[in-house]
């Protein structure tokens, strides 16, 4: 004989596994880039690494390792490759030479605002399948999850312990 399960907390599961499953389909959706897109394929770590860097300009490996909850070697060699095609710049801090800090170079800004538009046009291609009330009620969903989700990264502890403060760019839209 099983448990019933219902009320609230289960509601807000299959919400929660209904935006899991729309998460994984854009996933594999934005991967399928079309020929001649880019002439560089960046992995979805470094991808990651790029989002960090550029919210938290100048970030060094350590804090750039605890963001992707890895070792600062692992953030490191994910920095290799993505230096080694010019979308990411190493220079000594200037409050320690003994630190790193991490920035964007232009060309790596550029692949990310290419990347940005490419999936909203792929995006907006499949939108346009749905209703137009359908779509604005999306739109009403969606504001409420990115309110939520803003909120909780917010609420999140840094490296540091240290709660981040509003308006630190988590917000800021990624991709």
């Amino acid at each position: 004989m099983g448990v019933e399960r219902s009320g609230p907390d289960q509601r807000l599961r299959d919400v929660a596994r209904a935006m899991r499953g729309v998460i994984e389909l854009l996933e594999v959706y934005w991967t399928r880039v079309p020929e001649g897109f880019s002439p560089v394929t960046v992995s979805a770590p470094q991808l990651r690494v790029m989002y960090v860097i550029e919210r938290r300009e100048g970030i060094n490996l350590r804090q750039l390792g605890a963001e992707l909850d890895a070792a600062p070697s692992s953030a490191s060699r994910l920095c290799d490759r993505l230096e080694a095609i010019g979308f990411v710049r190493r220079s000594s801090s200037t409050a320690s030479r003994r630190e790193v800090e991490l920035r964007l170079t232009a060309q790596g800004r550029a692949h990310l605002d290419r990347l940005r538009a490419r999936r909203e046009e792929r995006l907006a291609a499949a939108l346009a399948r749905a209703s137009p009330a359908s779509r604005a009620r999306l739109m009403e969903a969606v504001e409420t999850i990115r309110v939520a989700l803003t909120a909780a990264v917010r609420a999140e502890p840094t490296d540091t312990g240290v709660q981040r403060p509003p308006g630190d760019g988590a917000e800021r839209r990624t991709g």
